[in-house]
């Protein structure tokens, strides 16, 4: 039988801000496996939650979190920084894994880092790392688990079996666990060719209930959601049916 995919919780889950405290308890107490937020490192490699580099600075001004020291950017920024190394503390003694998804390559080094003193190799992964970032991570952070971010203008550009055949490909050509597609370039044809990859496939981010029950049916290994509930609603409907073809985790 089947395993219902990972609930994997997007920050901002559940209606609360991006990146932050809230979002993170929300995820936690609803009941998620997985939780995932953006990763981006300070001049002085200082790893903050941020999706973009450009952030809000006092008085009306802006700056770029890689040209700022983590001193200054709690000295200056006008929102409050959740550390990232409180989120991992609360993810190792909850049980849970996070999905860091790194937005520069200037990441990997200290994030390794913090990962190998925390002792958190087996509970968090990398996620955001199209093929150049994958082959990098291999080589500076190969003890840590990834997944390929696919290349999407190759699914605009060339007929959907290459597409899928180069994502295969580039998974395993740079030692990724599976590959972190957008749900919508999922057919049937794609998970046959992970399979036979051996790569896991995780689908972000899917909002409608329709979608969630698709994909889990399509034997997706996790779904990432803002709609925490929604899924985890999905989830026990499916392992309530008669019959039951699925099995919980």
């Amino acid at each position: 039988m089947k395993q219902f995919p990972l609930v994997t919780a997007h920050t901002g889950c559940m209606g609360h801000p991006d990146h932050s405290l809230a979002s993170f308890r929300a995820a936690l107490a609803i009941g998620a496996d997985v939780y995932e937020d953006d990763i981006r490192v300070t001049r002085d490699g200082g790893l903050v939650l941020a999706h973009d580099d450009e952030v809000a600075l006092a008085e009306g001004r802006t700056g770029r979190l890689s040209d700022m020291t983590l001193a200054e950017l709690d000295e200056q920024s006008v929102e409050d920084r959740l550390p990232l190394a409180s989120v991992l503390r609360w993810i190792k003694e909850t049980g849970k894994t996070m999905n860091l998804d790194i937005k520069s390559a200037a990441c990997l080094e200290p994030l390794a880092e913090m990962l190998t003193r925390m002792e958190m190799a087996d509970q968090a992964f990398f996620s955001g790392c199209e093929y150049p970032v994958a082959l990098e991570a291999d080589r500076r952070a190969r003890q840590f688990r990834k997944l390929l971010n696919v290349n999407i203008d190759s699914f605009l550009t060339s007929p959907y079996a290459e597409a899928v055949d180069r994502a295969c490909d580039e998974g395993r050509a740079a030692r990724c666990f599976g590959l972190n597609v957008p749900y919508q370039l999922i057919r049937p044809e794609f998970m046959d060719a992970a399979k036979r990859a051996g790569l896991a496939v995780f689908v972000w981010t899917v909002s409608d209930p329709s979608e969630m029950r698709r994909m889990a049916g399509m034997g997706v290994d996790s779904i990432t959601t803002r709609d925490v509930a929604a899924l985890l609603a999905v989830k026990a409907e499916t392992l309530n049916k008669e019959g039951r073809s699925y099995v919980d985790e």
